[in-house]
């Protein structure tokens, strides 16, 4: 990337406290920067089915930036039906992972490496 690199911040969620998506997609924290004309990475910590992605674009688009591109950390199988992911860190099985700053319930995001969350069956 050239100089000079403007970062902001859109923080969405689909997920809340649990490890499913509810499929609704809300958006906390909107853009404080005018992406008109301008190039932008949207850069995505993980992408499953694809819905959160989709939307964030969708709204990223009607704000005519002058291309826009999607970076993951990661990406799992349903992800791959998605929207395209110009850059994949790595491609991952359908497992809810948290560490590295990914979380559940505002937890385990500091774990120092990624670590999948066993979900309890019932009767647990």
């Amino acid at each position: 990337m050239r100089s000079p690199v403007t970062i902001d911040f859109l923080q969405v969620s689909s997920y809340g406290s649990e490890t499913r998506s509810s499929g609704n997609v809300r958006v906390v924290r909107d853009l404080s920067t005018d992406v008109a004309g301008r190039h932008v990475v949207v850069v995505e910590d993980v992408v499953d089915t694809g819905r959160t992605l989709e939307r964030i674009l969708g709204m990223l688009r009607d704000r005519r930036p002058a291309s826009l591109r999607v970076c993951a950390f990661l990406r799992k199988p349903g992800g791959r039906a998605g929207p395209a992911v110009d850059y994949v860190g790595f491609e991952i099985e359908d497992r809810f992972v948290v560490g590295y700053g990914l979380d559940v319930a505002e937890e385990y995001r500091n774990l120092p490496y990624v670590a999948e969350i066993e979900e309890k069956g019932d009767g647990e």
